[in-house]
């Protein structure tokens, strides 16, 4: 891929981590002309499915690659690269302990395996999850810093990977949770008798817990032109309940959160208070 073509690496945990978290931000770019990688640690093995779905398949691991791949080709993903980790599962669950779970897996490592792909892709920009991991997912905050780490080894012209040249991408952003809709959120919930603490099929998104960490938020993607896409590449994730809506509460939310994605700007550092609108935007 030549260095003028403006590219987007996107680096996640699990399969739907790409589609449910920036998957209207990555319909839009790849609709104005943009080239868009994906680079997922695992492939959800620890997340849970329907018997009969999963009677289709010889594991989990390979009914959510499956998933996945459906899902990239109707945002138009041009390729997806696994780092062949298992996936950890929630914070304090007997997956943490599996020798292959992700978070077992040393920075140097993870980072070098990351940061590989980096000078092989040349990315513009490298999309990613924000420090916390968007709901604290050890797999999420594990790929952050790995992240982290594979920027520091990516432009270290002392370190040979493959005989590629040091890169740096020219702009960096994490994915975030908009605050002003989270109050909304928080607030409505026990109202539709949900608990803000325990959230989605799995009860593992904790809203309140993401409203204490306060990011900024630097860049404000809009797609509702591309939200179709977004919404038949959700589908492709009939295992995370992608395919379907449970009640007026969710349809709600979805619609709520169904016409921008928010980012923090990693790099390079942002002082302005004017929220972009356009990722490419005022970069180096």
């Amino acid at each position: 891929m030549m260095d003028t073509n403006k590219s987007i690496l996107v680096v996640t945990a699990h399969p739907d981590d790409e589609t449910f978290g920036m998957g209207g931000t990555i319909a839009r770019y790849i609709a104005e002309g943009m080239e868009v990688y994906v680079v997922c640690a695992t492939k959800g093995e620890a997340g849970e499915a329907e018997p009969a779905l999963l009677a289709q398949y010889n594991s989990m691991a390979d009914l959510r690659e499956e998933e996945m791949r459906q899902a990239i080709q109707v945002l138009g993903i041009k390729e997806v690269f696994f780092l062949g980790y298992r996936d950890s599962g929630m914070a304090g669950s007997t997956d943490n302990e599996n020798p292959c779970a992700f978070i077992r897996a040393p920075l140097e490592r993870t980072g070098e395996e990351i940061a590989t792909y980096i000078r092989k892709l040349r990315p513009t920009l490298l999309l990613t999850f924000d420090p916390m991991g968007g709901y604290g997912h050890p797999d999420h905050i594990h790929t952050y810093r790995s992240v982290m780490k594979a920027l520091e080894i990516a432009r270290d012209e002392s370190r040979n990977i493959s005989d590629l040249p040091p890169f740096h991408p020219q702009g960096i952003y994490c994915h975030t949770f908009p605050k002003k809709t989270m109050r909304i959120v928080i607030k409505l919930m026990p109202l539709f008798g949900k608990n803000p603490r325990k959230f989605g099929k799995n009860s593992d998104i904790d809203f309140v817990q993401i409203m204490d960490a306060n990011f900024p938020i630097n860049a404000r993607i809009g797609y509702r032109k591309y939200s179709s896409i977004r919404e038949k590449a959700s589908a492709c994730y009939q295992s995370q309940g992608g395919d379907r809506q449970s009640g007026y509460f969710v349809t709600w939310l979805l619609r709520l959160f169904n016409s921008s994605e928010v980012f923090m700007q990693y790099y390079p550092k942002s002082s302005s208070r004017k929220v972009k609108r356009d990722l490419f935007a005022e970069l180096i």
